[in-house]
């Protein structure tokens, strides 16, 4: 692959990855949202395997697939299967169809046009803060490096604004994805036993967390965290 290609494609690929944390912060359907965590999941794993094949390391192109594997299916996989069984809790039954307010982010703390802006600012901010290390090794990679911040730092923003209790769960898968990337373009990739450890942690608190979604939706009859607090009042 020539370097020419290599850097455009790279671009492409994280062009998607941050395009992925802001229009999650423009959608409000849960099912779009996940729909667009995979996407990043798609995206994240494209970095992984340009960089694994511009350098020739094959440890990497197995991280690659195994990123794709975990971030583009599994963990969406398990995220919609919670939100259907809501769904369909709400509809009367498994099976059901139709609207539910446990399928929208009805009233974020913040609303679309504001969480854009904070987007934009966020991003300026990441690159302010990555310059002096984009320079000190200014590699295609390297200068790429900004758009990992950008995203640790929205899925930090999603995290802490949103009321529903699987945006909060997507804030955060957002937040992990945004280090794991920051960690392929600072370094050039990570060994394939830390990711293996880190993608099992990271599978390990989505099951943990979606076990504790089921359960506050099942004794409290919504996952909205605003109402939650109510009732600890």
């Amino acid at each position: 692959m020539s370097e020419g290609l290599f850097t455009q494609l790279l671009d492409l690929a994280c062009g998607a990855f941050l395009l992925a944390a802001v229009v999650v912060l423009w959608r409000r359907e849960l099912a779009a949202i996940v729909r667009l965590f995979a996407l990043q999941g798609v995206a994240l794993a494209a970095i992984a395997l340009l960089l694994g094949l511009h350098e020739n390391r094959w440890g990497l192109i197995v991280v690659a697939v195994g990123i794709g594997v975990l971030r583009a299916g599994l963990l969406p996989y398990l995220i919609r299967r919670a939100l259907r069984s809501f769904v369909a809790e709400r509809d009367g039954g498994p099976g059901g169809h139709g609207w539910s307010e446990e399928a929208r982010e009805t009233q974020p703390l913040v609303n679309v046009a504001a969480s854009l802006l904070t987007a934009a600012a966020l991003t300026l901010l990441a690159y302010a803060v990555a310059r002096p290390l984009v320079e000190l090794d200014p590699t295609p990679a390297t200068r790429a490096l900004p758009v990992g911040l950008a995203v640790v730092l929205i899925g930090f923003f999603v995290l802490v604004t949103r009321r529903r209790a699987l945006a909060q769960v997507v804030g955060f898968l957002l937040l992990d994805n945004g280090i794991t990337a920051t960690a392929f373009l600072a370094a050039s990739g990570v060994p394939l036993i830390v990711e293996l450890g880190v993608s099992f942690d990271v599978l390990l608190a989505v099951l943990v967390l979606q076990v504790l979604t089921v359960r506050v939706r099942e004794a409290f009859g919504t996952t909205d965290i605003d109402d939650l607090r109510e009732l600890h009042d």
